[in-house]
């Protein structure tokens, strides 16, 4: 009979998650061993494979749980039945603060993604296309004209090149919050 997992698993796998998206975010995928994320999340190795079976499946679980994230984060949104201009500055604000949260995982998925094989990659890439397309939707409904001339996807990219790039130059200690940097995201993008 197989054992159950311990009481606190998961909260310990989430940790071990986070310290390695942190290392991985600043020293890179390739520049970070097992090792060192064992190290920083003051386990043994042994106990570290006991919830990953390899750095490739840490990986894995960094960039999956965070899309997966962003995917609920559009559901929840979508679940507030909001107008179309407010469903999108809704979606602009959790996903700026999102950004902002989980800055090291967000890295690693922009950064460190291709060292996943062929069908993870697709895998994730699967579940970013709906959350891509879903704020496409959301542009597409404040502006309608927009989908006629097929510009609602580019306009939905550069939206998207705003908000991902913010955690790159935002400090959390500096005088700007992502609370207050979203609002001036959606008005640049609907001004």
């Amino acid at each position: 009979m197989a054992r159950g997992r311990a009481p606190g698993f998961e909260a310990t796998r989430e940790e071990i998650l986070a310290a390695a998206a942190r290392l991985f975010a600043n020293k890179g995928y390739p520049g970070t061993s097992m090792n060192e994320v064992a190290e920083a999340c003051e386990v043994s190795k042994p106990t570290l494979y006991h919830y990953v079976r390899d750095k490739h499946e840490l990986l894995m679980q960094i960039c999956e749980s965070h899309v997966l994230s962003l995917a609920q984060l559009v559901e929840e949104v979508r679940a507030q039945d909001l107008a179309p201009e407010a469903h999108l500055r809704a979606l602009i604000a959790r996903f700026v603060q999102e950004y902002g949260e989980a800055q090291h995982q967000h890295r690693v998925l922009t950064e460190d993604v291709k060292f996943l094989d062929d069908e993870d990659r697709a895998r994730l890439l699967e579940v970013e296309r709906k959350v891509v397309a879903a704020f496409a939707d959301a542009v597409a409904a404040v502006r309608p004209e927009l989908q006629g001339a097929r510009l609602h996807k580019p306009l939905t990219m550069l939206l998207f090149g705003m908000i991902n790039w913010t955690f790159t130059w935002l400090r959390p200690d500096g005088e700007l919050s992502y609370e207050s940097v979203a609002p001036m995201v959606a008005d640049l993008f609907f001004g």
